[in-house]
């Protein structure tokens, strides 16, 4: 499995970007999907995540009304919508996957990913 995110950038305060999810060996139709981040000198905390059987979601709640996610079967895609970004969103973005349909509970935990890709970086600044 080979994931790779893009769609960051340099966006200033309260503007948007859309970071999309590449999968290959994987398929987004099943399992579980998640958005990390890691901001400098800080933990790698989760953003949001997919149950991708039923969709179910889960996100943290500093993005809660800003971020949503969603996914394109057909691209095999998986993208991370961010409104409204504020300086601390600041950070390198990862997605990760498992092929388990994970309980709701565990759509937040790192441990719960077998499959990282690498970041993309996020800047919010004026």
């Amino acid at each position: 499995v080979q994931l790779q995110a893009s769609g960051g950038g340099l966006v200033q305060p309260g503007g948007s970007l859309r970071l999309s999810c590449a999968a290959s060996g994987f398929s987004f139709s099943g399992g579980s999907v998640g958005w990390f981040r890691q901001a400098p000198g800080k933990e790698r905390e989760a953003v949001f995540a997919m149950r991708l059987s039923d969709r179910a979601t889960r996100y943290a709640e500093a993005v809660k009304g800003r971020f949503t996610i969603s996914r394109d079967n057909a691209q095999n895609m998986v993208f991370l919508q961010m409104n409204s970004l504020k300086p601390e969103d600041t950070a390198t973005y990862y997605c990760a996957t498992s092929h388990r349909s994970w309980i709701t509970g565990a759509l937040l935990r790192a441990t719960s990913y077998d499959f990282w890709g690498r970041g993309t970086q996020v800047t919010v600044s004026s």
